[in-house]
């Protein structure tokens, strides 16, 4: 079955999916009333505060609750007590009756309480919220319940060329928000296809941005995986607790450089902090792990780490002073690859693995689609007699498989050589001849 769709209608179902994520936002919780509200020691919150005004210079009352996410009334206005009763911090300037408009700076004490305390944790971002508390909240964000059905697959996957009966295996295994297999040769769009269901994903996730456990502080939000979702001036409410944030459902992808470590805590030695691993990150979203097989460690290495959190649903991380971590591993996680499923991958894990799926190559009639539907879509001038050309010389002829990724390739490859010879911008059976030579390598 052909799916064509047009630029407007994938605008149009793109729209759709921003105010249906929209519509679905959860809520944040509300501000805590005291510090035993907030789940963490008033000790915690006094290094904090003089930590932050140590490395960010002066500032008001107004402006440290604000980067620390926390109300002053009721919790941090003990907070400042304590810091000035043990000469910490000291008044600036006050051109206000209230304590809130007052600019504090760091004295000598203050200074070298900071540098000791920065020894062992140097972290001085928006305060954490307990682990006990995300691991509550994490929990009923799996991406097993959004209820996807063909609809939201097909719409999501809108502008690609995916016949029914892919279609049927796809779905269910990504709404079942566990585990997936993807193999297939390399440029058939099994990582753009993941990434498109992965846009599929409805509303969006609580997320903290900072984890404490044991004293020790996790980063966890990261802006370079999580886009944040809401009104801005609503995160600004004193009602509500900053330390959240409201972010899409995460779509993360690792490939070759993936590294045992990078599964781990890391260790910050700059900012004396830990920074979660990618795939608490991608907590109540996809963990896709791309090139499986071509990491830099052994297979079966990799293999075994993932055990436990696919059979028990969660993970666990050890940080100094022998603190252990219990956490969620709430996610749909898909390995990807362009190698025999059989040369890689014990039977013994593949059991452990809910859906495994080809992504076969195109048909010729799939390739004609793909073809059309990218020179539709960039308003590339050609004739029906190009296309057969191509296939004719250069497939038919050749045995060459085709590659769902070829017609893009082809057409953008012959379209620079047009512009270095300053020939028009229509394509001819002259311009694919002299992409094809230089887009393929004869490996025989």
């Amino acid at each position: 079955m052909r799916n064509t769709t047009s630029f407007e209608d994938a605008r149009r179902l793109l729209e759709e999916r921003r105010r249906s994520r929209e519509e679905t936002l959860p809520e944040l919780p509300q501000a805590p009333a005291t510090v035993a509200a907030s789940g963490l020691r008033e000790a915690f919150l006094a290094e904090l505060v003089v930590k932050m005004l140590f490395l960010r210079g002066n500032m008001t009352a107004r402006q440290v609750c604000d980067e620390i996410g926390l109300p002053y009334q009721g919790v941090m206005e003990g907070i400042f007590r304590i810091v000035k009763d043990d000469l910490y911090i000291a008044v600036r300037r006050g051109d206000s009756m209230l304590e809130l408009d007052w600019e504090f700076y760091v004295t000598e004490k203050g200074g070298n309480f900071a540098r000791d305390v920065m020894q062992r944790n140097g972290y001085a971002g928006p305060a954490p919220v307990p682990l006990a508390e995300y691991v509550k909240i994490a929990g009923k964000q799996l991406p097993e319940w959004q209820q996807l059905n063909r609809v939201h697959i097909r719409q999501a996957l809108a502008g690609l060329t995916i016949s029914d009966q892919l279609l049927t295996k796809l779905g269910p295994a990504f709404n079942s928000g566990k585990s997936m297999f993807l193999y297939g040769n390399a440029g058939n769009g099994k990582t753009l296809i993941s990434e498109k269901m992965a846009s599929s994903m409805r509303g969006g996730i609580l997320l903290p941005q900072a984890i404490e456990a044991g004293g020790h502080v996790i980063q966890l939000y990261d802006p370079t995986h999580h886009e944040l979702l809401g009104d801005p001036a609503a995160r600004a409410k004193q009602s509500i607790d900053r330390r959240w944030v409201i972010v899409n459902r995460p779509f993360i992808i690792v490939g070759g450089e993936l590294m045992m470590e990078d599964l781990d805590m890391a260790w910050d030695n700059n900012n004396r902090h830990y920074i979660a691993p990618m795939q608490m990150k991608a907590n109540g979203g996809v963990f896709m792990i791309d090139d499986f097989g071509r990491q830099q460690v052994p297979v079966r290495d990799l293999l075994n780490r993932w055990i436990v959190p696919l059979e028990k649903n969660y993970d666990y991380h050890l940080l100094a002073g022998g603190v252990q971590m219990q956490v969620p591993f709430n996610l749909l996680i898909i390995f990807s690859t362009n190698l025999a499923p059989k040369d890689l991958v014990e039977e013994a894990f593949l059991r452990r693995i809910k859906y495994k799926i080809e992504i076969g190559d195109p048909t010729e009639e799939q390739f004609r689609e793909i073809f059309t539907n990218y020179c539709a879509k960039g308003r590339v001038v050609w004739q029906p007699e190009v296309l057969e050309h191509l296939i004719e010389r250069h497939y038919r002829r050749t045995g060459r498989g085709f590659r769902a990724t070829h017609p893009r390739d082809l057409v953008n490859q012959a379209l620079d050589i047009a512009r270095f010879n300053e020939l028009p911008g229509e394509l001819s059976a002259e311009l694919l001849d002299a992409a094809v030579d230089t887009y393929f390598v004869d490996l025989g």
